[in-house]
């Protein structure tokens, strides 16, 4: 594999199939132990993002959920 004139590299059909990189993916380059490595990047979610969609199909409304955490 060789580095293109604009620093560019092209990853293996193989391998993104293999590790679910599609067009569009986000990727970031981390050094460890004086290697380059490759990894799809984390992305960073706002607090409230983890928890959409929880109570889906659980029966739960969230005003309900609300409550049994707080109390009345």
């Amino acid at each position: 594999m060789k580095i293109g004139e604009r620093g560019q590299v092209t990853i293996p059909k193989k391998l993104r199939n293999r590790f679910g990189m599609l067009p569009g993916a986000e990727v970031e380059f981390v050094e460890r132990a004086g290697q380059l490595v490759l990894k799809k990047a984390r992305k960073e979610s706002h607090p409230i993002g983890n928890y959409v969609g929880v109570l889906k199909g659980r029966g739960l409304r969230s005003d309900a959920l609300v409550e049994s955490m707080r109390g009345r």
